[in-house]
């Protein structure tokens, strides 16, 4: 047999050993290799998705707030933004002053829950925001005028855990990470 037939038939043997595939033990080390990444890598989508709920709750309740502030603005009568506790759950809804003391929800605008698994902290008077037709808040409180929203899971990782909701005379509402110490 010449050089060329050898070195055919030694291509051909490369060739069939590179169709076979992988080996168990291949298979096997990429497994361990993929679950050891996944295993790592879930406590960071564990703390992303926490805190994203986390900001999604403190955000809707600014909302919320700003949204009370414009409905007063816009129809000139009084709103507020009224928290309460449901079963050990803390709601809030926008309700519209119609008469002197005489407080309705406004229509197309639903109860809002917060999750259970926040820890919640409304230090409002009365556990309300009152907007007047101008926009300022008629019940302002410097010593009472956040809602705080806490989450144990992220204090646990030992990430930011609270998120803040300011409320100022004037009507402007703040969104925080860090606590303003003694408010505004």
């Amino acid at each position: 047999m010449n050089i060329r037939g050898k070195i055919n038939i030694m291509i051909g043997q490369t060739q069939k050993k590179s169709r076979r595939g992988f080996s168990a033990i291949e298979v096997l080390v990429v497994l361990a290799i993929l679950g050891l990444l996944t295993a790592l890598s879930f406590p960071s989508v564990v703390n992303s998705l926490e805190t994203r709920n986390l900001e999604s709750t403190a955000k809707d309740i600014l909302n919320e707030m700003q949204r009370a502030k414009f409905q007063a603005v816009k129809t000139k009568l009084n709103h507020r933004l009224r928290f309460a506790q449901d079963s050990g759950r803390w709601i809030y809804v926008v309700e519209r002053e119609d008469a002197v003391g005489t407080w309705n929800p406004v229509q197309g605008i639903v109860v809002k829950t917060i999750s259970p698994g926040f820890s919640t902290t409304v230090d409002l008077p009365s556990l309300q925001v009152v907007f007047s037709p101008l926009g300022m808040v008629t019940n302002f409180s410097s010593a009472q005028n956040s809602v705080v929203v806490h989450s144990s899971k992220l204090a646990g990782y030992n990430q930011p855990a609270d998120r803040y909701v300011y409320v100022f005379s004037g009507g402007s509402v703040h969104y925080s990470e860090t606590s303003l110490v003694g408010g505004v």
